[in-house]
């Protein structure tokens, strides 16, 4: 009998919404929701070596100047700086080496014709280890944002954030 009661339930498949849950981020690239305006967004996988992964559990990643290219109908990851494994020693990797990232065809035929158009680009916006413990890279459709765009956006939140602070004071959530 008691051992019915320490069970753990099973979580229902049907309870995950998207990549965000069960998910624990390694890194974000907080300037390219500055800079870009992001349309879409698509998860992918990523090639990596050992000490690269081990590099990620520490958190030594940089995604600040880190964008994709699509080369020989390969999407590539470019720029991203994984720090070296000090424990690696020769079987060390090359920091900013460009690592393939790992998408399906139809997925790379859309990406493609998205970035062929003027003024889009693809963006690394977040790396992380999904619930199974694989490395993905959420990569977003982006529109560049002109000077006044990021005024109005840097408006907005300075009044959502007023507005937050006022409701706190009078006591109400």
């Amino acid at each position: 009998m008691a051992a019915q009661k320490n069970r753990k339930k099973k979580k229902d498949s049907s309870e995950k919404t998207g990549p965000e849950d069960q998910s624990r981020t390694i890194s974000e690239n907080r300037k390219a929701r500055h800079r870009f305006e992001i349309l879409e967004k698509i998860e992918c996988g990523v090639m990596l070596v050992g000490s690269e992964v081990k590099s990620l559990r520490d958190g030594k990643i940089s995604l600040d100047e880190a964008y994709v290219r699509l080369k020989g109908g390969e999407v590539w990851l470019v720029g991203a700086d994984i720090a070296e494994f000090r424990q690696a020693n020769i079987w060390n990797h090359a920091p900013r080496r460009a690592r393939k990232l790992l998408v399906h065809q139809r997925q790379i035929r859309k990406l493609s014709e998205k970035a062929q158009e003027k003024g889009f680009t693809l963006v690394p916006l977040r790396i992380y280890f999904n619930s199974r413990g694989l490395v993905k890279v959420l990569v977003g459709v982006c529109r560049g944002k002109k000077l006044h765009d990021k005024r109005a956006t840097k408006r907005d939140a300075d009044m959502k954030r007023d507005i937050a602070r006022a409701m706190k004071a009078r006591g109400a959530r």
